[in-house]
């Protein structure tokens, strides 16, 4: 038995919330007025989807990244990967998804006032998961990227 507990563990240590989990972004570490980028793994479990962040219909919610405390971060854009386009029986054309395990990349820069050391920016991952015969209530999953000022 503890052999399969301790197959489970990387997926506890993942931080989930149902359909997706978002693995351990990369630390950045740059020097003040610096652009960094955080790259953040992103898995969809199999049998569901996530729609992009442009998603093909207007009832439908984007995957979003956004940023709740920056601190000597100063967010920028975030590199979504290339959708799928892809037809299920609830829609009536295909919808632009994204499946299985991606990246997405953070750009940041880092402040001209900010302090040299450790530090980490809070954000949230809002997203609406679905099968291939109906989606689900959106749901939001924590990300936090740590980051060393020089």
């Amino acid at each position: 038995m503890l052999p399969l507990a301790l197959l489970c563990l990387p997926s506890l240590l993942a931080q989930g919330s149902g359909y997706l989990t978002v693995g351990e972004p990369s630390k950045v570490a740059g020097k003040r007025n610096a652009s960094v980028q955080a790259t953040i793994p992103v898995t969809v479990l199999p049998g569901y989807h996530v729609n992009s962040n442009h998603p093909s219909e207007e009832y439908l919610i984007p995957l979003k990244l956004t940023w709740t405390s920056p601190g000597a971060l100063q967010p920028g854009t975030v590199t979504y990967p290339k959708a799928n386009l892809e037809k299920y029986q609830f829609a009536e054309k295909p919808l632009s998804v994204f499946t299985g395990s991606f990246d997405l990349v953070a750009n940041f820069k880092i402040s001209g006032n900010a302090p040299a050391g450790p530090g980490a920016v809070a954000g949230k991952l809002h997203y609406q998961a679905c099968n291939d015969r109906a989606c689900f209530a959106p749901k939001t999953v924590d990300v936090t990227v740590t980051y060393q000022i020089q």
